[in-house]
């Protein structure tokens, strides 16, 4: 599934086009993807004009005229792809190609930019794992998909006394508590990984043992914290990670999977400057983890 960096990185190529935009149809090829689309979705979209497009945790929000804001989740399998009259924005290979058949296009919407040219966006999801919901005026904060997701991972709303009291007294391993999305929203499998490598910290570290008895956070928590979000920033500079079947808006590749210190280098001497160990597997929670036991502690 993308990551919040790669969401961020699609985000970003989209608004260009979708900002400030006209909606003026949208199609769709059925009835649902993950769950059903919302009653008369089309129609109350047309006619609307895009706002600003936003990320929160891993979904895309498009800030509506008329106070309604279009959520939409990429979920395992899911992108967009860009027509404009210069041409069509196609994604290229990656580690496991992205599939660009037509079949599964499932919605198409009808652009007028905002400089007056035309553009349609399509949302191809092969796995119909992906979401699109419509969110009334006041509805954000009390929605399911988002009423109880944590801080996010990009600003300094993240610190090691913001984690303090999540962690404090939890015996359940580190990595583990780092995926809570009622926690950090957002953070993923990838970027946990590295992220603890960074901070020197073994995801099966007890996560109360980064808070002190009196609750405040330890040196420890705060490298921890400040190590996250510089993972987040430096992936989504490199423009995300190109696995699985992710990618981006503008067919552009991510690279930050060539900084990759640990994540899927199992057996491979660690990165680290003058540390000896080798980089191990384990399964946590149904997911591959990957960390140095020599320098990670």
């Amino acid at each position: 599934m993308p990551e919040l960096p790669e969401v961020e990185t699609v985000r970003r190529g989209l608004a260009p086009v979708m900002e400030g935009a006209r909606i003026e149809a949208v199609a769709l090829a059925r009835a649902d993807l993950r769950f059903p689309f919302p009653e008369r979705f089309g129609e109350r979209l047309a006619g609307r004009r895009i706002l600003s497009l936003s990320r929160r945790a891993k979904y895309l929000l498009a800030d509506l005229s008329g106070e309604e804001r279009l959520a939409m989740h990429l979920g395992m399998s899911g992108s967009f792809r860009i027509e404009v009259p210069e041409g069509t924005l196609v994604p290229g290979a990656f580690h496991i190609p992205r599939s660009e058949a037509r079949l599964h296009d499932h919605v198409r919407f009808s652009l007028t930019r905002a400089d007056g040219t035309p553009a349609t966006i399509v949302f191809n999801d092969p796995r119909r794992f992906g979401s699109m919901t419509l969110l009334g005026s006041g509805e954000f904060e009390t929605h399911r998909h988002f009423a109880r997701l944590g801080i996010e991972p990009t600003g300094n709303a993240l610190s090691g006394a913001a984690l303090a009291p999540f962690l404090m007294g939890r015996a359940a391993p580190l990595k583990a508590v780092l995926l809570d999305q009622t926690i950090v929203a957002g953070l993923g499998n990838i970027y946990v990984c590295e992220a603890l490598w960074r901070a020197k910290l073994s995801p099966r570290r007890a996560a109360g043992t980064l808070v002190r008895a009196d609750g405040r956070p330890t040196e420890r928590l705060e490298r921890l914290a400040t190590e996250i979000r510089a993972t987040i920033a430096d992936a989504i500079e490199a423009g995300g990670s190109t696995l699985r079947d992710y990618r981006q808006a503008d067919g552009s590749l991510g690279y930050f999977q060539h900084r990759f210190a640990v994540y899927d280098r199992e057996d491979e001497p660690c990165p680290r400057p003058a540390c000896r160990g080798v980089v191990a597997r384990l399964v946590q929670s149904g997911r591959s983890t990957f960390f140095c036991p020599q320098c990670q502690r």
